[in-house]
Formats: structure tokens, C-alpha cells, sequence
């Protein structure tokens, strides 16, 4: 299995700076390598610049400025022109596919949070053992950096990352052939259901409930955002004030504390079924369309006006879904699931909560308010999540047998 492992450095307020600049150094050669490929198709009867061209050209950009970028690790320059490169190959699939196309931006200081060395032992080194106070992660240009593992590493690292969160920094290690720890069989089948009243509700009648993290951080967040909002705009990284640079970590440290409790939520969740349930099925989410905008509606008779289209209403609802984290918890599931030995099985999600699980009868009329069902043709009646989860669970069952 391939499993990522995430520990906190510890680096000095010397080796903070140089992390600093590595950070900013990669980023510059980030936003110089997209400028290149802009200026070429602008300028160049529509040339395309490609990863291996701007890849050839390290050796002298390094050369010619040795006190930047030639300090750093060859292989992770190489990957941050890699990243450029995936971004405009998702943009042409974008386009390809008739979506929103999102051209590559350029990336400020502050929103380029990662630099990736791609194979342990080439600009930097992993060397620990399992809960060693002395364990240590060396990186070309900086040196030896403490690392608090907190957990024992498993398997063959791979690549190896270094992160900033805040003000916190981090070290992500991708490792290969991890070795998996089925747990003993419970015979227990479960179907889920999830919502936003309730974060999910199981075919046994359990309902989790929904913290709700980001709505409970408004509060805060409203206060924090409007002390940032105070600031003028765009003003440029060297001239922002104290009170400036203090306000923008507070609003930061508050979505990164939402976004941690709703990751520790999510792991728990999923914990949970994967210690009482051999086989979990779930509705197959499409995520990201559930959370579009709805489509603007032109006023025929007035031109230039828009006839309303519900996206007040709507943006509360995507607020609620992403706030639920639905796709991290499912992904966190099937990686525990797959390292217990369960199995997790997703279906289709159409009908799931207008069908009787009595009589099988489909209707719309079934479901009359958000929580109550109650079948037109059997009488049948229950909580609308109940029977959204019965129904997953006959579904992924049926394709238990079929496979």
C-alpha cells in the first residue's frame, strides 16, 4: 500500500530563515517558468514551452544566479517546473472537456506553501528511528532539521516534502510497500448515508452528528477578517505593517484549527465503522458538481437583468457541504478501510432517498419533509436518512453478489 506520513519540524530560527527562502526561491522559479511559457505563446506564434525544455535550462539559471537558486536541490527544482507543467496539462483537459479552464496563476509568497524532493537520498535525507527523540530530516542547503515523530514510519520512503502551515512547518513523507493490518472479522454489513443535519447517518438507525466546525469559527473569523479587510489592498509583502502581517496569521490560524478539527473528526468517524463494519457502503458522490452555482437566468423582457436563480439559498448549501468535509472523510475510509481488510463499496446515489425499502416503490411524494419518509402505496414510514442508508446498503450488497 502507499501511505503518507506527516511530522512537525522543529528547525532553529537560523534554519526557519533558509526554509523561508527556499520556499521563496522555488516560488520564483515557479512564476519565471510561467511567464516563459506565457511570453512564448504570446509572442512566439503561439509556441509551447514544455517541461523538458525549461528543465534543460536549470544548469544555467543556476549558474548564473548561484546564490539562489543554485543552493537548492536540483531534483526539487525539477519538480516544482513538474508542478507547472501538471497545472497546464489539467488546464488543456479542462478545456478539452468543456469546463471552467482556469489558466495557471502566479503564485505569491504566501500561497506557495510546498517544495517536493522526489526521491529520498537526492538533495535530502530521511534517517530516524522508530520514536527517536533525535530523529532528524537533512535537506540540501539547510542541513539537519528536527523532526518530531510522533508515530513509527512504515514501509520505503519515497519522496519527501517539506510544508508550511502558519507558521508551523512540516515534513510529508510518501512511502511505498506498506505493509497492511487486517483486523478481526465482525460479520457486520452497514449502509451510510450522508447529510448535512446529520454528518451520517447509519442502516442501524445511528445518526453522527455534524460539528459544524467552520459555522461555530464565524464568529471569530467575521471579527478577524474584518480587522485583515482593514489594511489597504494590494499592498506588496515588504510593505505591510506589523498590525498587517499579525491580523492576516490570525484569520489563517483560525481556518487552519477549523480545518484540523474537522480532519480529527473525520479520522474518528471513520475509525469507528472500520472497527464495527466488515463491508460500508456509500452514495457515490459527485462532490464537485453538488457545489456549483446555479446557472444566471436572463430577463427576456428586461436586457442586461437577471430573473433570480436561487443562489443565495445555494451558497449557504455549499457552505454546509464543504464545511461537512464529505470528500475527506470518504477518503480517509477507504485508506483505513483497505489497511483493516474492509471492504467499502460505493453506489449510485439516484432514488436512494425516494425509494420504500418495504415495498420498492419510487416516488418523489415519498419523502415529504427533509427528515420524515413515508411511502405513498405501503404506508411505510421512517426517518428519510434511515432508509437513504437501507437502500445503500441493498445496493452495495446486490454488487457484492454480482462481482
Amino acid at each position: 500500500m502507499k501511505r503518507a506520513y506527516k511530522f512537525l519540524l522543529r528547525p532553529t530560527t537560523g534554519q526557519e530563515a533558509l526554509l523561508r527562502a527556499m520556499l521563496a526561491d522555488h516560488c520564483s522559479l515557479y512564476n519565471g517558468a510561467l511567464q516563459e511559457r506565457r511570453d512564448a505563446y504570446r509572442h512566439t506564434s503561439k509556441t509551447t514551452v514544455r517541461y523538458g525544455q525549461q528543465s534543460a535550462q536549470l544548469k544555467e539559471i543556476r549558474a548564473f544566479d548561484p546564490q539562489r537558486q543554485g543552493r537548492w536541490s536540483f531534483s526539487s527544482q525539477q519538480a516544482t517546473l513538474r508542478r507547472l507543467d501538471k497545472a497546464f496539462a489539467a488546464f488543456f483537459r479542462r478545456i478539452k472537456a468543456g469546463q471552467k479552464a482556469g489558466y495557471p496563476r502566479f503564485k505569491g509568497i504566501g500561497h506557495f506553501d510546498t517544495v517536493t524532493f522526489p526521491k529520498d537520498g537526492d538533495g535530502c535525507r530521511w534517517n530516524s528511528t522508530p520514536h527517536d527523540p533525535q530523529t532528524r530530516v537533512r535537506l540540501q542547503g539547510i542541513g539537519h532539521i528536527r523532526v518530531h515523530q510522533h508515530r513509527p514510519l512504515e514501509g520505503r520512503v519515497k519522496t519527501v516534502s517539506v510544508k508550511r502551515e502558519g507558521k508551523r512547518w512540516f515534513v510529508v513523507l510518501a512511502c511505498d510497500d506498506v505493509p497492511a493490518k487486517p483486523i478481526l472479522a465482525t460479520g457486520a454489513v452497514v449502509g451510510i448515508d450522508m447529510g448535512i443535519a446529520s454528518f451520517l447517518t447509519t442502516s442501524d438507525g445511528e445518526h453522527i452528528a455534524n460539528p459544524r466546525h467552520g459555522r461555530n469559527a464565524n464568529a471569530k473569523l467575521a471579527d478577524a477578517q474584518r480587522a485583515l479587510d482593514g489594511f489597504p489592498t494590494r499592498r506588496k509583502a515588504k510593505d505591510r505593517t506589523k498590525k498587517h502581517r499579525a491580523a492576516t496569521a490570525k484569520v489563517a490560524k483560525l481556518y487552519a484549527k477549523a480545518r484540523r478539527q474537522r480532519l480529527d473528526h473525520a479520522h474518528k468517524a471513520a475509525l469507528a465503522l472500520v472497527r464495527d463494519y466488515d463491508v460500508i457502503a456509500h452514495e457515490r458522490l459527485d462532490i464537485a458538481n453538488m457545489v456549483t452555482s446555479p446557472a444566471p437566468r436572463p430577463d427576456p423582457r428586461r436586457p442586461g437583468r437577471f430573473l433570480p436563480n436561487g443562489s443565495s439559498a445555494k451558497a449557504g448549501l455549499n457552505r454546509s457541504i464543504a464545511d461537512a468535509g464529505w470528500g475527506v472523510f470518504l477518503a480517509i475510509l477507504h485508506a483505513k478501510a483497505e489497511s483493516a481488510g474492509r471492504s467499502v463499496i460505493p453506489v449510485a446515489p439516484r432514488n436512494t432517498s425516494r425509494r420504500c425499502p418495504e415495498c420498492g416503490h419510487t416516488a418523489k411524494e415519498n419523502r415529504t419533509t427533509q427528515e420524515k419518509f413515508e411511502c405513498v402505496r405501503c404506508g411505510h414510514a421512517a426517518h428519510a436518512d434511515v432508509v437513504g442508508a437501507l437502500n445503500v446498503l441493498r445496493a452495495g450488497l446486490a454488487l457484492c453478489v454480482a462481482a
